[in-house]
């Protein structure tokens, strides 16, 4: 269904005629990774198997390089300790996509046994996007089991988003405290359409990881079919 879309949304581009582009990016997006103390290597394991599963949904690549999104990959944990990992790699083809998915793949963890700083997280994620102005749409995309514990709220952090244009989104992985996705829910995502993916355990999360993608860089075909999806364009 998606292919179909895509190949009638580029047969009406070409019949525009001359003066009709594709912008250059639709869509910049940071995958803000949790690493702090509660995610043990198998956690990390499974984040970053997921991610890089995800990506390579044929779905996900197809709409990445419809829109020519940016993506950057962040380590992130207690305070002074979050770090890119990936810097900003544009999803020009298919093979862009599958390069970012085997880099993911390969990205050692950086730290461990240290504390929950979502607030800085966001700060530093925010500061990444001043390296992608051409993207029309910025967002981070923040995985975590955790609510913050040291550092700034992330919720002190929400009038910077708003005047970056950042949308906020979240994954959170149930268990290690209780009522995360509420927590996530009040205090962290941030932006017109912002939502938050729910993983009972590290099990669901690559499935519901491709579900964030798809809702993130896709948008609907119409109110009536809320579990439809188009390209982001």
């Amino acid at each position: 269904m998606l292919r179909a879309l895509l190949c009638l949304w580029l047969t009406a581009v070409g019949a525009g005629g001359a003066g009709v582009s594709v912008a250059a990016c639709e869509v910049a997006l940071v995958l803000a990774v949790d690493v702090s103390g509660s995610v043990d290597e198998g956690e990390y394991r499974i984040q970053m198997q997921g991610l890089a599963e995800a990506l390579r949904d044929g779905a996900v690549s197809e709409a990445l390089v419809v829109g020519e999104a940016a993506v950057l990959v962040l380590q992130w944990t207690g305070t002074s300790r979050q770090r890119v990992m990936v810097p900003w790699q544009r999803m020009t083809d298919f093979d862009a996509v599958e390069a970012l998915a085997a880099r993911i793949e390969s990205t050692p963890r950086v730290w461990r046994n240290f504390s929950t700083a979502i607030g800085e997280a966001l700060e530093v994620g925010a500061a990444q996007f001043a390296d992608v102005p051409d993207c029309k749409k910025r967002v981070i995309d923040v995985s975590g089991d955790g609510s913050s514990n040291e550092g700034p709220e992330p919720r002190a952090i929400h009038g910077l988003l708003t005047e970056q244009g950042i949308t906020v989104n979240a994954l959170v992985i149930e268990g290690a405290e209780p009522m995360m996705t509420e927590y996530f829910w009040e205090n962290v995502i941030h932006g017109p359409g912002a939502f938050v993916i729910t993983a009972n355990d590290y099990a669901e999360y690559p499935a519901r990881m491709r579900r964030k993608l798809l809702r993130e860089v896709t948008k609907p075909i119409s109110k009536a079919r809320g579990d439809s999806f188009a390209p982001h364009l």
